[in-house]
């Protein structure tokens, strides 16, 4: 039973999206602030999802995607925020999670979410597929979710911008639009998704630029989408 970790100061909201997550099959486990959720995650090492307000006490949500990030933790990350601007949501994204849902929501469309999040992570791989993929200054393996330079670093992506740069990597040459990446790798019907996927795309190049010392793996071309070439 995949667990998800629901973090929110508001205990109304936790509790509906504890219900809602149960009759998902899931198993709900509830946090308040942005500490209570660090002791949560330390409590329940098999925690494969977390839902997490942006505005708490002691430690607000952005504070907390950071901090997993910097420690390397994969771990798909579905912001909730009161805040609904174009900004915010860049901000969310940007500083590392993988998907926003403005408040109010629709509780299905988080289970929505939640869902895509969770295919994404746990996709098992096809027998016909290549597992390994070398294009460029790198090597990708799909079956373990490895990104390496040729010169052995390893590069830390979250399960989404893995799967932008392997839908990429396995088309080399070929174009994909915005809405193309959205409704392939998210796995659902593309609404507004440019942004979206622009912040996942400027954060993954980051990081294989960090690692490659400067090497500009993703073509954008303009007007149309990215790539990457051979």
């Amino acid at each position: 039973m995949n667990k998800v970790l629901i973090v929110d100061d508001d205990r109304e909201i936790v509790d509906l999206l504890s219900i809602y997550c149960k009759n998902e099959g899931y198993e709900p486990i509830k946090a308040y602030d942005g500490t209570d959720a660090f002791q949560k995650l330390e409590e329940n090492a098999d925690i494969q999802l977390i839902i997490l307000d942006v505005m708490m006490p002691k430690k607000d949500g952005i504070s907390v995607v950071r901090e997993l990030r910097e420690q390397n933790n994969p771990i798909p990350i579905l912001m909730l925020s009161a805040k609904s601007t174009d900004m915010d949501k860049i901000q969310g994204l940007t500083t590392g999670a993988d998907d926003y849902v403005s408040k109010p929501f629709n509780p299905l469309e988080v289970m929505a979410r939640i869902k895509s999040l969770l295919r994404r992570t746990n996709m098992q791989v096809d027998a016909s597929e290549v597992d390994s993929i070398e294009i460029g200054p790198l090597i990708i393996k799909k079956d373990s979710h490895e990104v390496k330079t040729l010169n052995g670093k390893s590069i830390q992506l979250t399960a989404l911008e893995f799967g932008i740069l392997h839908l990429l990597a396995s088309h080399p040459n070929r174009v994909f639009s915005a809405d193309e990446i959205f409704e392939r790798v998210w796995q659902q019907e593309s609404i507004v998704s440019a942004k979206t996927v622009m912040v996942h795309v400027s954060h993954l190049r980051d990081k294989i630029e960090e690692a490659t010392g400067g090497e500009k793996v993703i073509q954008t071309v303009w007007g149309v989408g990215y790539k990457i070439g051979e």
